[in-house]
């Protein structure tokens, strides 16, 4: 498991496998990030994830590309970036498409004090 207060991010299907897992054990909020290089909206909310994972080690941030990691992309039905989805103990409870900054947060906050 990487250093809480950080970002992580998964580059293979299964190193997202052991990441997911661990991160569903923790009974944490976790919040994965699917994003591309190619997405402007993402490189704008990626240092506002860091600088929440760094505040926040009550939360996990996965970090996915899209087009590295196609078939997780896939599986969770995402069509655009950045998407972000909430899970607590692997189970999906809230979304976010877009780069919504304050959406993000209030979610984040919301969610983690559950």
């Amino acid at each position: 498991m990487a250093e809480e207060g950080q970002v992580i991010s998964c580059h293979t299907v299964d190193s997202w496998n052991q990441q997911f897992q661990l991160a569903k054990e923790s009974k944490k909020l976790v919040v994965v990030d699917f994003t591309a290089s190619w997405c402007g909206p993402c490189r704008l909310i990626a240092p506002v994830l860091a600088d929440l994972a760094k505040k926040m080690p009550n939360i996990i941030i996965l970090k996915v590309d899209v087009d590295e990691l196609e078939t997780v992309a896939k599986d969770w039905s995402v069509e655009a970036m950045p998407t972000l989805i909430y899970l607590k103990e692997g189970q999906v409870i809230d979304k976010t498409v877009g780069a919504k900054k304050d959406e993000i947060e209030q979610k984040i906050a919301l969610h983690s004090a559950a």
